[in-house]
């Protein structure tokens, strides 16, 4: 078994930031990728950034510029640290991790941007 868990999540105001943390334990051979997905009620679960192993990287155009996203893969650790955060990117914000061509997921934190 692979756990996900997720922090850093809150309330900030329009232009503020946070960072979120995730960290995998477990039955962990090597994670070939890991990243952040989030989702609003009644919408799908959209992609926000991924990075691989080796630290290539790909951002939704919405974060582009604003979020950044890195790894710390002896601690089989992600991060993902947003800037100049709009009421639009509130949602529940999802870890996620690939292993051996399985997906894992963590529970979501949630993150609030207030106008």
């Amino acid at each position: 078994q692979v756990q996900l868990v997720e922090s850093g999540g809150g309330l900030v105001q329009s232009g503020g930031s946070l960072r979120l943390s995730c960290a995998a334990s477990g039955n962990i051979f090597r994670i070939n990728a890991m990243g952040w997905y989030r989702q609003t009620p009644g919408k799908q679960r959209e992609l926000v950034a991924t990075i691989t192993s080796g630290g290539n990287t790909n951002y939704a155009d919405s974060v582009k510029g604003r979020f950044t996203i890195s790894r710390d893969n002896a601690k089989n650790t992600v991060y993902l640290q947003m800037n100049s955060l709009k009421p639009e990117d509130t949602a529940a914000y999802y870890c996620w991790c690939i292993i051996k061509s399985r997906d894992y997921w963590g529970q979501g934190t949630q993150v609030t941007v207030s106008s």
